[in-house]
C-alpha cells in the first residue's frame, strides 16, 4: 500500500489572502504534485452553495448544502487522493462551515460551533495541518472592497466574530493549527507557508 497523503488546509475570513496564496502555491513547482482543490467545490453541488451564499436562503438549509458540498468532496476527491498517497492543499474545508456557520446559527443553538462540528464526526476527513490566515476584519473588509462578487458575510461585524470562531478552533488544536499574521505583505506569508508545509511533508 502505498504511504497516505497530507490533507493541508488553508483558512481564514474573507479577505485574508488565502486564495492568492493557494494560487501561488499551485503554481510553485514545489508542490507540483500535490492536488489543490477548493471548498464550495465546482460540482453542481457546490453551485447550489454558492447560489445560496448570494441569497437569503435560511442558515440551516444553507448549512446543509456546505455540509453536503463538502460529503461529495471527501468521498470523490480527498479520500481518493490521500489513499493513493499525494498530498492536498484545500483552500477552505471544513473549519470554514464551523467559524461562517457557527456565526449565522449561533441564535439557534447553545454552541452552533459544537453542534456543526458534531454533524461532521465520523465521516470527514480530518486535516493533518491547517494553517489559519489571521487578519484585522477592518483590513480584510477593505481589500474585499474592490471585488465585483461580494458574499452577504463580508461585514465587519460578523467577520468579527468568525475570527473568534476560528481563533477558539486553533485553541482547541494546537498540533494541527499554525496561524499566521495575514495582515503583512503577501510575499511575507507565502514564504511562511512554504516554509510551513515544506516542513510538514
Amino acid at each position: 500500500m502505498p504511504a497516505k497523503g497530507k490533507l493541508i488546509t488553508l483558512e481564514g475570513i474573507d479577505g485574508s489572502g488565502k486564495s492568492t496564496i493557494a494560487r501561488s502555491l499551485a503554481s510553485n513547482p514545489e508542490f507540483s504534485d500535490f492536488v489543490f482543490t477548493r471548498e464550495p467545490t465546482g460540482s453542481w453541488i457546490g453551485e447550489a452553495v454558492n447560489r445560496a451564499i448570494h441569497s437569503d436562503t435560511d442558515h440551516l438549509a444553507e448549512l446543509f448544502l456546505f455540509v453536503a458540498d463538502h460529503a461529495e468532496h471527501v468521498s470523490k476527491l480527498i479520500l481518493p487522493s490521500l489513499e493513493s498517497g499525494r498530498n492536498v492543499i484545500s483552500d477552505r474545508y471544513s473549519a470554514s462551515r464551523y467559524a461562517y456557520q457557527g456565526m449565522t446559527l449561533q441564535d439557534r443553538f447553545g454552541d452552533s460551533l459544537r453542534w456543526i462540528q458534531d454533524i461532521h464526526k465520523g465521516w470527514t476527513v480530518v486535516p493533518d495541518l491547517t494553517i489559519l490566515f489571521d487578519i484585522d476584519p477592518d483590513i480584510a473588509v477593505a481589500r474585499c472592497g474592490s471585488r465585483g462578487d461580494k458574499t452577504k458575510f463580508e461585514k465587519v461585524t460578523f467577520l468579527e466574530g468568525v475570527r473568534s470562531n476560528y481563533l477558539r478552533l486553533a485553541d482547541e488544536s494546537p498540533s494541527s493549527f499554525v496561524v499566521i499574521d495575514a495582515n503583512r505583505s503577501v510575499e511575507e506569508i507565502g514564504s511562511d507557508v512554504v516554509g510551513i508545509i515544506s516542513s510538514l511533508v
